[in-house]
Protein backbone atom coordinates (compact mmCIF):
# COMPACT_ATOMS: atom_id res chain seq x y z
CA UNK A 1 0.00 0.00 0.00
CA UNK A 2 1.40 3.41 -1.10
CA UNK A 3 2.34 5.71 2.40
CA UNK A 4 0.24 8.59 2.03
CA UNK A 5 2.11 12.48 1.39
CA UNK A 6 2.70 13.94 4.42
CA UNK A 7 1.27 17.61 4.89
CA UNK A 8 2.73 20.37 6.88
CA UNK A 9 1.53 23.88 7.38
CA UNK A 10 3.58 26.79 6.61
CA UNK A 11 3.38 30.51 7.46
CA UNK A 12 2.86 32.47 4.84
CA UNK A 13 3.78 35.94 6.16
CA UNK A 14 7.63 34.09 7.99
CA UNK A 15 7.64 31.29 6.24
CA UNK A 16 7.64 28.74 9.52
CA UNK A 17 6.54 25.51 9.91
CA UNK A 18 3.76 23.73 12.14
CA UNK A 19 2.82 19.82 12.26
CA UNK A 20 -0.64 21.14 12.60
CA UNK A 21 -2.79 23.57 12.21
CA UNK A 22 -2.89 26.43 14.75
CA UNK A 23 -5.18 29.60 14.70
CA UNK A 24 -1.54 31.60 15.62
CA UNK A 25 1.95 30.79 13.86
CA UNK A 26 4.02 29.72 16.75
CA UNK A 27 7.15 31.50 14.96
CA UNK A 28 5.94 35.05 14.21
CA UNK A 29 2.39 35.24 16.17
CA UNK A 30 0.23 36.17 13.19
CA UNK A 31 -3.51 34.75 12.85
CA UNK A 32 -4.63 32.81 10.23
CA UNK A 33 -1.68 32.75 8.12
CA UNK A 34 -1.27 29.11 8.21
CA UNK A 35 -1.43 27.05 4.84
CA UNK A 36 -2.29 23.45 4.02
CA UNK A 37 0.88 22.09 1.85
CA UNK A 38 2.65 18.78 1.46
CA UNK A 39 6.10 17.91 2.83
CA UNK A 40 8.70 17.27 0.41
CA UNK A 41 9.98 13.56 0.69
CA UNK A 42 13.30 12.91 2.17
CA UNK A 43 15.68 11.70 0.01
CA UNK A 44 16.58 7.91 0.25
CA UNK A 45 20.28 8.07 -0.98
CA UNK A 46 22.30 10.75 1.27
CA UNK A 47 23.93 11.23 -1.80
CA UNK A 48 22.47 13.21 -3.42
CA UNK A 49 21.03 16.43 -1.58
CA UNK A 50 20.59 19.87 -2.34
CA UNK A 51 24.00 21.54 -2.02
CA UNK A 52 21.49 24.51 0.44
CA UNK A 53 21.61 23.76 4.05
CA UNK A 54 18.45 24.76 4.13
CA UNK A 55 15.16 23.47 2.42
CA UNK A 56 14.25 25.15 -0.68
CA UNK A 57 10.99 27.04 -1.71
CA UNK A 58 10.00 29.57 -5.32
CA UNK A 59 9.95 32.76 -4.43
CA UNK A 60 10.87 36.39 -6.18
CA UNK A 61 13.83 37.32 -7.10
CA UNK A 62 13.70 41.29 -6.47
CA UNK A 63 12.21 40.09 -2.52
CA UNK A 64 15.69 37.91 -2.33
CA UNK A 65 18.04 40.06 0.36
CA UNK A 66 21.71 40.00 -1.32
CA UNK A 67 24.72 41.27 0.12
CA UNK A 68 28.30 41.89 -0.82
CA UNK A 69 30.17 38.81 0.25
CA UNK A 70 33.22 39.85 2.13
CA UNK A 71 36.72 38.51 0.92
CA UNK A 72 39.17 36.73 2.96
CA UNK A 73 42.84 37.96 2.03
CA UNK A 74 45.22 34.80 1.85
CA UNK A 75 48.37 36.77 2.26
CA UNK A 76 49.55 35.75 -0.90
CA UNK A 77 49.25 39.48 -3.03
CA UNK A 78 49.16 38.06 -6.92
CA UNK A 79 46.99 35.21 -5.70
CA UNK A 80 44.64 37.68 -4.04
CA UNK A 81 44.88 39.31 -7.85
CA UNK A 82 43.84 36.44 -9.49
CA UNK A 83 41.02 36.05 -7.08
CA UNK A 84 39.51 38.43 -7.23
CA UNK A 85 40.52 40.21 -3.96
CA UNK A 86 40.74 36.98 -1.70
CA UNK A 87 38.87 33.65 -0.67
CA UNK A 88 34.73 33.81 -0.16
CA UNK A 89 33.33 31.57 2.77
CA UNK A 90 31.87 28.56 0.62
CA UNK A 91 33.66 29.28 -2.36
CA UNK A 92 35.29 26.30 -4.35
CA UNK A 93 38.23 26.12 -5.82
CA UNK A 94 39.90 23.86 -8.53
CA UNK A 95 43.89 24.16 -9.00
CA UNK A 96 45.49 23.12 -12.06
CA UNK A 97 48.87 22.48 -13.09
CA UNK A 98 51.52 20.01 -14.45
CA UNK A 99 53.59 17.99 -11.83
CA UNK A 100 56.20 19.98 -9.96
CA UNK A 101 54.78 22.80 -11.16
CA UNK A 102 54.15 23.86 -7.06
CA UNK A 103 50.50 23.64 -6.55
CA UNK A 104 51.45 22.28 -3.45
CA UNK A 105 54.39 24.50 -2.49
CA UNK A 106 51.75 27.53 -2.86
CA UNK A 107 48.70 26.12 -1.14
CA UNK A 108 51.27 25.24 1.73
CA UNK A 109 52.49 28.94 2.23
CA UNK A 110 48.86 29.94 1.70
CA UNK A 111 46.98 27.68 4.35
CA UNK A 112 50.56 28.78 7.28
CA UNK A 113 49.63 32.62 6.41
CA UNK A 114 45.60 31.97 6.66
CA UNK A 115 46.49 29.84 10.13
CA UNK A 116 47.35 32.91 11.82
CA UNK A 117 43.52 34.38 11.50
CA UNK A 118 41.27 31.34 10.35
CA UNK A 119 41.11 27.88 11.84
CA UNK A 120 42.48 25.57 8.44
CA UNK A 121 42.58 22.24 7.60
CA UNK A 122 45.57 20.36 5.14
CA UNK A 123 43.86 17.18 3.88
CA UNK A 124 46.72 15.05 1.82
CA UNK A 125 46.11 12.45 -0.13
CA UNK A 126 49.29 12.29 -1.84
CA UNK A 127 51.98 12.61 0.85
CA UNK A 128 52.53 11.50 4.53
CA UNK A 129 52.08 13.48 7.42
CA UNK A 130 55.99 13.50 7.56
CA UNK A 131 56.54 14.48 3.99
CA UNK A 132 54.30 17.71 4.73
CA UNK A 133 56.16 18.55 7.72
CA UNK A 134 59.63 18.29 5.38
CA UNK A 135 57.87 20.28 3.39
CA UNK A 136 56.82 22.68 5.41
CA UNK A 137 60.59 22.76 7.33
CA UNK A 138 62.42 22.91 3.44
CA UNK A 139 60.36 26.43 3.21
CA UNK A 140 60.92 27.92 6.63
CA UNK A 141 56.92 27.84 7.38
CA UNK A 142 55.49 28.94 10.76
CA UNK A 143 53.26 25.56 10.61
CA UNK A 144 51.25 26.84 13.68
CA UNK A 145 47.78 26.62 13.70
CA UNK A 146 47.59 24.17 10.33
CA UNK A 147 45.84 20.97 11.04
CA UNK A 148 47.03 17.90 8.72
CA UNK A 149 44.87 15.25 7.70
CA UNK A 150 46.62 12.28 5.79
CA UNK A 151 43.37 10.73 4.62
CA UNK A 152 41.70 9.63 0.82
CA UNK A 153 38.65 8.23 2.39
CA UNK A 154 35.65 10.39 1.83
CA UNK A 155 33.42 9.14 4.77
CA UNK A 156 36.36 10.21 7.12
CA UNK A 157 37.56 13.49 5.60
CA UNK A 158 33.49 14.44 5.49
CA UNK A 159 33.34 13.54 9.63
CA UNK A 160 36.42 15.45 10.04
CA UNK A 161 35.50 18.53 8.46
CA UNK A 162 32.36 18.17 10.69
CA UNK A 163 34.02 17.48 14.22
CA UNK A 164 36.83 20.53 13.08
CA UNK A 165 34.51 22.82 11.51
CA UNK A 166 37.65 24.96 9.51
CA UNK A 167 36.81 27.75 7.56
CA UNK A 168 39.81 26.56 4.61
CA UNK A 169 40.39 23.69 3.15
CA UNK A 170 42.79 22.34 1.08
CA UNK A 171 42.24 18.86 -0.72
CA UNK A 172 45.65 17.44 -2.55
CA UNK A 173 44.67 16.13 -4.51
CA UNK A 174 41.02 15.37 -6.04
CA UNK A 175 42.37 12.80 -7.93
CA UNK A 176 42.97 10.23 -4.78
CA UNK A 177 40.27 10.79 -2.96
CA UNK A 178 37.58 7.41 -3.06
CA UNK A 179 34.08 7.05 -1.74
CA UNK A 180 32.87 3.78 -0.22
CA UNK A 181 29.54 4.61 -2.23
CA UNK A 182 31.52 3.78 -5.77
CA UNK A 183 33.36 0.54 -6.01
CA UNK A 184 35.68 2.19 -9.35
CA UNK A 185 39.10 2.65 -8.74
CA UNK A 186 40.43 6.27 -7.09
CA UNK A 187 41.03 8.71 -9.96
CA UNK A 188 38.25 7.12 -12.38
CA UNK A 189 35.96 9.31 -13.53
CA UNK A 190 33.04 8.44 -11.69
CA UNK A 191 35.24 8.68 -8.13
CA UNK A 192 36.56 11.93 -8.99
CA UNK A 193 33.43 13.13 -9.88
CA UNK A 194 31.45 11.93 -6.49
CA UNK A 195 34.10 12.91 -4.36
CA UNK A 196 33.83 16.75 -5.86
CA UNK A 197 30.23 17.27 -5.52
CA UNK A 198 29.84 15.57 -1.97
CA UNK A 199 32.79 17.76 -0.95
CA UNK A 200 31.41 21.14 -2.93
CA UNK A 201 27.73 20.15 -0.88
CA UNK A 202 29.32 20.29 2.24
CA UNK A 203 31.32 23.22 1.68
CA UNK A 204 28.55 25.56 0.56
CA UNK A 205 26.24 23.96 3.43
CA UNK A 206 29.12 24.55 6.16
CA UNK A 207 30.44 27.93 4.87
CA UNK A 208 34.08 26.63 4.01
CA UNK A 209 36.16 28.02 1.37
CA UNK A 210 37.55 24.43 -0.20
CA UNK A 211 40.59 24.66 -2.62
CA UNK A 212 40.72 21.17 -4.81
CA UNK A 213 44.49 20.38 -6.55
CA UNK A 214 43.71 18.78 -10.19
CA UNK A 215 46.47 16.82 -12.38
CA UNK A 216 46.34 17.67 -15.64
CA UNK A 217 46.46 15.40 -18.92
CA UNK A 218 49.44 15.76 -21.63
CA UNK A 219 47.00 18.10 -23.67
CA UNK A 220 47.06 20.87 -20.35
CA UNK A 221 42.98 20.12 -19.33
CA UNK A 222 42.06 18.19 -15.54
CA UNK A 223 42.58 14.89 -15.41
CA UNK A 224 39.45 13.32 -15.05
CA UNK A 225 35.62 14.31 -16.19
CA UNK A 226 35.89 18.25 -17.19
CA UNK A 227 32.78 18.04 -15.56
CA UNK A 228 34.73 19.40 -12.61
CA UNK A 229 35.26 22.26 -14.48
CA UNK A 230 31.33 22.98 -14.21
CA UNK A 231 30.55 22.38 -10.66
CA UNK A 232 33.52 24.42 -8.69
CA UNK A 233 32.98 28.26 -8.62
CA UNK A 234 36.86 29.19 -9.45
CA UNK A 235 38.88 27.37 -12.17
CA UNK A 236 42.79 28.43 -11.74
CA UNK A 237 45.57 26.54 -14.10
CA UNK A 238 49.26 27.02 -12.69
CA UNK A 239 51.71 27.10 -16.15
CA UNK A 240 55.25 27.65 -17.21
CA UNK A 241 58.19 26.62 -17.60
CA UNK A 242 59.95 24.23 -15.34
CA UNK A 243 63.01 25.30 -16.65
CA UNK A 244 62.15 28.64 -15.70
CA UNK A 245 61.93 30.48 -12.17
CA UNK A 246 59.12 31.68 -12.96
CA UNK A 247 55.10 30.70 -12.61
CA UNK A 248 52.15 31.91 -13.95
CA UNK A 249 49.07 31.26 -12.23
CA UNK A 250 45.68 32.21 -14.46
CA UNK A 251 42.01 32.04 -13.96
CA UNK A 252 39.63 30.23 -16.53
CA UNK A 253 36.62 30.71 -14.63
CA UNK A 254 35.68 33.20 -11.60
CA UNK A 255 32.00 33.47 -10.05
CA UNK A 256 33.45 35.68 -8.03
CA UNK A 257 35.81 38.27 -9.86
CA UNK A 258 37.31 38.35 -13.36
CA UNK A 259 38.49 35.34 -15.56
CA UNK A 260 41.54 35.78 -17.31
CA UNK A 261 44.02 37.33 -14.49
CA UNK A 262 47.16 36.66 -14.33
CA UNK A 263 49.40 36.11 -11.28
CA UNK A 264 53.07 35.55 -11.31
CA UNK A 265 55.32 34.52 -8.88
CA UNK A 266 58.92 33.64 -8.68
CA UNK A 267 60.49 30.10 -7.13
CA UNK A 268 62.85 30.73 -4.73
CA UNK A 269 64.56 28.01 -2.07
CA UNK A 270 62.25 29.26 0.43
CA UNK A 271 58.78 28.98 -1.54
CA UNK A 272 56.83 31.24 -4.16
CA UNK A 273 57.33 35.07 -4.14
CA UNK A 274 54.81 37.27 -5.52
CA UNK A 275 56.35 39.63 -8.89
CA UNK A 276 54.86 42.61 -8.47
CA UNK A 277 56.11 43.94 -11.81
CA UNK A 278 56.43 41.10 -14.33
CA UNK A 279 57.00 43.37 -16.77
CA UNK A 280 60.51 43.84 -16.14
CA UNK A 281 60.75 39.87 -15.84
CA UNK A 282 59.81 39.24 -19.67
CA UNK A 283 62.16 42.22 -20.98
CA UNK A 284 65.19 41.06 -19.06
CA UNK A 285 67.03 39.80 -21.73
CA UNK A 286 65.57 42.18 -24.36
CA UNK A 287 67.91 43.79 -27.30
CA UNK A 288 66.04 46.60 -29.51
CA UNK A 289 69.48 46.57 -31.96
CA UNK A 290 68.49 42.76 -32.80
CA UNK A 291 66.68 41.66 -36.10
CA UNK A 292 63.22 40.13 -35.43
CA UNK A 293 62.31 41.46 -32.03
CA UNK A 294 59.49 43.52 -31.28
CA UNK A 295 57.91 44.73 -27.93
CA UNK A 296 53.97 43.44 -27.33
CA UNK A 297 51.96 45.25 -24.58
CA UNK A 298 49.48 42.66 -23.80
CA UNK A 299 46.65 42.80 -21.44
CA UNK A 300 46.21 39.67 -19.34
CA UNK A 301 43.07 40.93 -17.15
CA UNK A 302 43.14 44.18 -15.33
CA UNK A 303 47.43 43.78 -15.39
CA UNK A 304 48.91 45.75 -18.93
CA UNK A 305 51.59 43.09 -19.51
CA UNK A 306 54.89 43.84 -22.10
CA UNK A 307 56.49 40.87 -23.50
CA UNK A 308 59.18 40.82 -26.14
CA UNK A 309 58.13 38.57 -29.20
CA UNK A 310 61.27 37.05 -30.90
CA UNK A 311 60.81 35.73 -34.71
CA UNK A 312 63.35 34.31 -36.84
CA UNK A 313 62.28 33.97 -40.95
CA UNK A 314 64.88 32.11 -42.91
CA UNK A 315 65.31 30.41 -46.28
CA UNK A 316 63.39 27.15 -45.76
CA UNK A 317 65.38 24.09 -47.12
CA UNK A 318 63.33 21.62 -47.82
CA UNK A 319 59.86 21.06 -49.55
CA UNK A 320 57.56 22.55 -46.82
CA UNK A 321 58.54 25.16 -45.35
CA UNK A 322 58.30 24.75 -41.17
CA UNK A 323 55.93 27.29 -38.66
CA UNK A 324 56.53 26.79 -35.00
CA UNK A 325 55.46 29.04 -32.46
CA UNK A 326 55.66 29.06 -28.70
CA UNK A 327 53.50 30.88 -26.49
CA UNK A 328 51.26 31.87 -29.69
CA UNK A 329 48.52 30.61 -31.51
CA UNK A 330 49.97 28.23 -34.22
CA UNK A 331 46.54 28.80 -36.84
CA UNK A 332 46.71 32.81 -36.07
CA UNK A 333 50.57 32.74 -37.32
CA UNK A 334 49.57 30.86 -41.05
CA UNK A 335 46.71 33.76 -41.48
CA UNK A 336 49.01 36.08 -40.83
CA UNK A 337 51.56 35.03 -43.27
CA UNK A 338 48.42 34.97 -45.70
CA UNK A 339 48.05 38.41 -44.78
CA UNK A 340 51.33 39.55 -45.28
CA UNK A 341 51.41 37.93 -48.54
CA UNK A 342 48.23 39.75 -49.84
CA UNK A 343 48.54 43.39 -48.57
CA UNK A 344 52.25 43.97 -48.04
CA UNK A 345 53.56 41.69 -51.11
CA UNK A 346 56.13 40.10 -49.05
CA UNK A 347 56.05 36.27 -49.33
CA UNK A 348 56.98 33.81 -46.59
CA UNK A 349 55.96 31.02 -48.69
CA UNK A 350 59.89 29.49 -49.21
CA UNK A 351 60.47 30.90 -45.30
CA UNK A 352 60.69 28.96 -42.34
CA UNK A 353 59.04 31.10 -40.00
CA UNK A 354 59.45 30.73 -36.18
CA UNK A 355 57.97 32.71 -33.20
CA UNK A 356 58.51 32.62 -29.54
CA UNK A 357 57.03 34.85 -26.37
CA UNK A 358 59.94 35.62 -24.68
CA UNK A 359 59.62 34.55 -20.13
CA UNK A 360 56.88 31.07 -20.70
CA UNK A 361 53.78 33.33 -21.30
CA UNK A 362 51.10 32.34 -23.26
CA UNK A 363 49.38 34.89 -25.39
CA UNK A 364 45.33 34.29 -26.64
CA UNK A 365 44.64 37.70 -27.96
CA UNK A 366 44.72 39.20 -31.40
CA UNK A 367 46.51 42.64 -30.30
CA UNK A 368 49.70 40.36 -30.71
CA UNK A 369 48.93 40.32 -34.74
CA UNK A 370 50.20 44.05 -35.18
CA UNK A 371 54.13 42.49 -32.80
CA UNK A 372 54.00 39.49 -34.82
CA UNK A 373 54.30 40.95 -38.29
CA UNK A 374 56.65 43.59 -37.28
CA UNK A 375 58.87 41.44 -36.06
CA UNK A 376 58.51 38.77 -38.78
CA UNK A 377 59.49 41.56 -40.92
CA UNK A 378 62.46 43.18 -39.37
CA UNK A 379 63.57 39.34 -39.39
CA UNK A 380 63.07 38.91 -42.92
CA UNK A 381 64.90 42.15 -43.70
CA UNK A 382 67.42 41.25 -41.23
CA UNK A 383 67.14 45.06 -39.85
CA UNK A 384 66.53 45.72 -36.20
CA UNK A 385 63.26 48.15 -35.61
CA UNK A 386 63.43 51.57 -34.38
CA UNK A 387 65.10 51.08 -30.67
CA UNK A 388 62.55 51.77 -27.85
CA UNK A 389 59.55 50.59 -29.92
CA UNK A 390 56.23 49.03 -28.58
CA UNK A 391 53.67 47.74 -30.80
CA UNK A 392 49.87 46.08 -30.65
CA UNK A 393 46.99 45.79 -32.66
CA UNK A 394 44.55 43.52 -34.41
CA UNK A 395 44.93 42.61 -38.54
CA UNK A 396 41.84 41.51 -40.11
CA UNK A 397 41.79 39.70 -43.30
CA UNK A 398 41.36 42.80 -45.20
CA UNK A 399 44.67 44.13 -44.63
CA UNK A 400 42.83 46.46 -42.01
CA UNK A 401 43.73 47.10 -38.60
CA UNK A 402 41.75 47.15 -35.61
CA UNK A 403 41.39 48.84 -32.46
CA UNK A 404 42.08 46.92 -29.02
CA UNK A 405 40.50 47.58 -25.60
CA UNK A 406 42.15 49.30 -23.11
CA UNK A 407 44.45 51.15 -25.53
CA UNK A 408 45.56 54.12 -22.90
CA UNK A 409 46.10 51.94 -20.39
CA UNK A 410 48.65 49.66 -22.41
CA UNK A 411 50.54 52.90 -23.72
CA UNK A 412 50.61 54.04 -19.82
CA UNK A 413 52.60 50.89 -19.35
CA UNK A 414 54.85 51.23 -21.67
CA UNK A 415 55.41 55.12 -20.72
CA UNK A 416 56.08 53.59 -17.18
CA UNK A 417 59.42 51.37 -18.46
CA UNK A 418 60.88 53.91 -20.97
CA UNK A 419 59.81 53.23 -24.21
CA UNK A 420 59.92 56.36 -26.37
CA UNK A 421 57.91 55.30 -29.91
CA UNK A 422 54.60 53.37 -30.25
CA UNK A 423 52.72 51.89 -33.16
CA UNK A 424 48.98 51.38 -32.28
CA UNK A 425 45.72 51.66 -34.32
CA UNK A 426 44.56 54.91 -35.45
CA UNK A 427 40.77 54.16 -33.21
CA UNK A 428 43.25 53.88 -30.29
CA UNK A 429 45.15 56.99 -30.51
CA UNK A 430 44.55 59.39 -27.57
CA UNK A 431 43.00 62.71 -27.92
CA UNK A 432 45.64 64.19 -26.20
CA UNK A 433 48.52 62.60 -26.86
CA UNK A 434 51.49 65.01 -25.95
CA UNK A 435 49.83 66.00 -23.01
CA UNK A 436 49.48 62.74 -21.58
CA UNK A 437 51.97 61.01 -23.09
CA UNK A 438 54.97 63.83 -23.20
CA UNK A 439 57.94 60.67 -23.77
CA UNK A 440 55.98 58.82 -25.73
CA UNK A 441 55.19 59.30 -29.54
CA UNK A 442 52.71 57.58 -30.84
CA UNK A 443 51.67 56.76 -34.37
CA UNK A 444 48.47 55.25 -35.30
CA UNK A 445 47.98 52.96 -38.78
CA UNK A 446 44.62 52.31 -40.57
CA UNK A 447 46.25 48.73 -42.29
CA UNK A 448 49.22 46.81 -42.77
CA UNK A 449 50.34 48.66 -45.27
CA UNK A 450 51.08 51.75 -43.50
CA UNK A 451 52.51 50.30 -40.63
CA UNK A 452 54.92 48.38 -42.75
CA UNK A 453 56.04 51.77 -44.58
CA UNK A 454 56.38 53.41 -40.97
CA UNK A 455 58.47 51.44 -39.30
CA UNK A 456 61.05 51.47 -42.66
CA UNK A 457 60.72 55.23 -42.37
CA UNK A 458 61.22 54.72 -38.94
CA UNK A 459 64.59 52.45 -39.22
CA UNK A 460 66.16 54.71 -41.48
CA UNK A 461 65.64 57.49 -39.01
Amino acid sequence: MAKAPKTIYQCTECGGTSPKWVGKCPHCGEWNTLTENLAAPESKNARFQSWVAETTQVQELSKVTAQEVPREATGMGELDRVLGGGLVDGAVILLGGDPGIGKSTLLLQTIALMAKKRNVLYVSGEESAQQVALRSQRLGLNADGVHLLAEIRLEAIQAALKQHKPSVVVIDSIQTMYSDQITSAPGSVSQVRECAAQLTRIAKQMGIAMIFVGHVTKDGSIAGPRVLEHMVDTVLYFEGDQHSNYRMIRAIKNRFGAANELGVFAMTETGLKGVSNPSAIFLASYRDDVAGSCVLVTQEGSRPLLVEIQALVDDAHGFTPKRLTVGLEQNRLAMLLAVLNRHAGIACFDQDVFLNAVGGVKISEPAADLAVILAMLSSFRNKPLPEKMVAFGEIGLSGEIRPVPRGQERLKEAEKLGFKRAIVPKANLPKNAPKDFPNLQIYGVDNLQDAVSLCRDLADE
